[in-house]
């Protein structure tokens, strides 16, 4: 092929290429104006995508556009716009939007990537399943508190001693989702434990990472490069195999009548729907499914977990506090459950001011319009178009949350001290696709954090007032930096 042909061809690419984003960009919100193929790339710090986002607000407004590669993506920035699309019209951006490397290792299936009929069907199972329904007779409450029991005697075992509390801090919840999908708990030395913790650990990392941000913009190109997406996707496989083999194991021990756990749970609705051609309820659902309740309940809820006892020991007077009501509340014998919480106002303010303020997962999993164009606002958005919600701006909203870069349990309190809901406390997303692990997610950081402050006191290693909180990184999700601590026995 000629130097004049490919210079056509390369010219005809790129003429097309703008030519398609100014035809796509006329009843779209206003945005800036992106460059052929890249889009807006250049325009946007990828460490920090969420400081871009606020500053195109104070340009375009709260609902604006931007070309990530040569996909438009409406985002909507503020409580008012959010609330608008995921509550008010919640239907109409019940999609998942384009996310190719989840994609692209989940194949459409589970529950966190999937959409319409799958989507809906996989919910409503999980969303049973995590209520008890067919769970034996050990609630999942009693199973939290069991993990809480192990925890403490975990960190026992640091007799005091400076400590990363990051690896035992992760065991726990995993645990709690073995315990639900696989009937039984690990020990913390387990290899098996150990290798499903790694890979886990190692996932959420990668997607935080800024490479997978530009993974996301050009998969296709991508693909074919090494880098790390290559040992996310065999993290994946990996996991997959795992849980298959567990899955196999359950079908040949199965009592249809005493379900022993999810798997069990599956595998019986999967033999009610044998008749049903197709039928969402496959072995490879299922793998997929208890891949994404591992990967969405472990490592945001030990990254909260880290970044709580952070901040805790970064502000000792609320530490003391919480104390305080630990002790008058439940006291030193007794298990905390989940009954106390509405008893202790000042922890349930703490609590829901360490998840407001580390913003865990600044971005939301992107949404998308997918069952038809949809008019919002003044605008007309194409089905299938990627929206992405700014949670940032919702749980830093400084007409809600007065001083919000700083971390201060009354934005929860009343003036008597009381605890005060917000309907900005979005942590878990919101309207139809908001977190179907939300309960076990607060009932975990409740109990676990509880417990641990029952037994031990923080000690830093460092002057509080030295101890930094800034996330290291800031992708998919938050993640504080690593430090070290003593748990001193009380």
């Amino acid at each position: 092929m000629g130097p004049v042909v490919i210079l056509v061809l390369g010219l005809s690419c790129l003429l097309f290429s703008i030519w398609r984003q100014n035809s796509g960009r006329r009843k779209l919100p206003p945005g800036p104006t992106p460059f052929p193929i890249i889009g807006n790339i250049l325009q946007i710090d990828i460490k920090d995508i969420t400081k871009s986002l606020t500053k195109f607000s104070e340009v375009y407004g709260s609902v604006f556009t931007l070309y990530l590669g040569m996909q438009p993506t409406v985002v909507l920035h503020g409580y008012e716009a959010v609330k608008e699309a995921l509550i008010d019209q919640g239907e109409e951006f019940s999609g998942r939007g384009r996310f190719p490397l989840a994609e692209k290792a989940n194949r459409g299936l589970g529950i966190v990537f999937s959409n319409g009929h799958r989507w809906r069907e996989m919910r409503r199972f999980s969303l049973m399943t995590l209520r008890n329904f067919g769970m034996g007779k050990r609630s999942i409450e009693e199973r939290v508190q069991e993990e809480a029991r192990c925890l403490v005697e975990e960190l026992r075992k640091t007799k005091g001693s400076p400590c990363d509390p990051t690896f035992i801090l992760a065991c726990a919840p995993c645990n709690v989702i073995c315990s639900i999908v696989f009937q039984n708990r690990f020990d913390y030395k387990d290899q098996n434990f150990l290798n499903l913790m790694k890979k886990l650990n190692e996932n959420v990392e990668i997607l935080s990472s800024a490479w997978i941000q530009i993974y996301n913009l050009f998969p296709d190109l991508i693909d074919y490069l090494p880098g790390r997406h290559k040992i996310l996707l065999k993290n994946f496989d990996d996991i997959h195999s795992y849980i298959l083999k567990k899955i196999n194991d359950h079908e040949e021990s199965l009592d249809v009548n005493n379900p022993r756990d999810l798997i069990d749970c599956f595998l019986i609705k999967k033999k009610q729907e044998n008749h049903k051609e197709p039928s969402e309820f496959t072995n490879e659902g299922l793998t997929i499914l208890a891949n994404d309740l591992f990967g969405a309940g472990t490592e945001t809820t030990s990254t909260t977990l880290r970044y709580s006892l952070l901040l805790l020991m970064k502000h000792p007077h609320v530490t003391a506090k919480v104390k305080e009501e630990i002790d008058r509340v439940i006291g030193r014998h007794r298990s905390p459950c989940m009954q106390h919480r509405s008893q202790m106002p000042y922890t349930d303010a703490v609590l829901h001011e360490i998840q407001r303020y580390i913003d865990l997962v600044p971005m939301n999993l992107p949404h998308a319009v997918v069952t038809r164009d949809i008019k919002f606002r003044d605008y007309i958005i194409p089905k299938g178009t990627t929206i992405l919600t700014s949670l940032t701006s919702v749980l830093h909203d400084p007409k809600e949350f007065p001083n919000p870069d700083k971390f201060d349990p009354g934005h929860f309190l009343d003036e008597s001290g009381n605890f005060k809901k917000s309907n900005y406390f979005m942590p878990f997303s919101a309207g139809k696709r908001i977190c179907a692990g939300e309960g076990l997610a607060r009932m975990e950081l409740f109990l676990f954090l509880t417990t641990i402050l029952q037994n031990f006191n923080l000690k830093s290693l460092v002057d509080p007032q030295d101890l930094d909180t800034t996330p290291v990184l800031n992708g998919f999700i938050s993640v504080p930096p690593s430090y070290q601590l003593s748990f001193i026995p009380v």
